[in-house]
């Protein structure tokens, strides 16, 4: 899970749809959302294991994400739209094992995920949520470029699939730099 935090660090610009299969009509829309990695040193890394009970010592790392809508360009994102991730491993390989969060998407809670990754490497986190339950799955296309597609059932039976085509956001420094190595070739 680390490894995929890390390659997940940056800012990413998402084109979003969503399907209702109820009354609600179909969406879309324009986001960024803010990874960075935190160790497991960082208070909200312990609070979050305190609070759901947790040994640190076996949590391996953890993911700070905060989203805002893309019209608010270059905007400091709102604490208020932010969760952190922590990762509690089953074993060594990293695998599987289940994901802590602060506060969920679905529901504003605190939850306890599972996740695994396939042998194709493509992430699939299950959540159950006090009145729904949730999967997504997330892949990389490239090292810049990923997909996310995930599902909500409700108690009622409600649901919703969600798909995400997010692309990172590259700084001026490294548009520069890829400017300068492309010259010389």
């Amino acid at each position: 899970m680390m490894d995929f935090f890390k390659k997940s660090e940056g800012v990413w610009f998402i084109h979003r749809t969503v399907h209702h299969f109820d009354s609600v009509a179909d969406e879309s829309g324009e986001s960024k959302i803010h990874v960075n990695v935190i160790t497991k040193d960082d208070s909200r890394v312990q609070t979050i294991c305190a609070s759901q009970g947790v040994d640190l010592e076996i949590a391996s790392c953890g993911a700070s994400f905060m989203w805002q809508p893309h019209e608010e360009g270059g905007a400091e994102p709102n604490p208020d739209h932010a969760a952190v991730l922590v990762d509690v491993p089953d074993d060594q390989t990293g695998r599987s094992g289940k994901l802590l969060r602060n506060q969920g998407y679905v529901e504003k809670i605190p939850v306890v995920s599972r996740y695994w990754f396939g042998n194709d490497g493509i992430l699939t986190i299950d959540t159950e949520y006090d009145n729904s339950q949730g999967q997504e799955r997330c892949w990389f296309i490239t090292d810049d470029f990923r997909v996310r597609a995930s599902t909500i059932l409700m108690n009622n039976g409600v649901y919703l699939m969600t798909y995400c085509s997010e692309q990172r956001c590259v700084s001026t420094t490294d548009l520069e730099t890829m400017v300068q190595r492309n010259k010389l070739l």
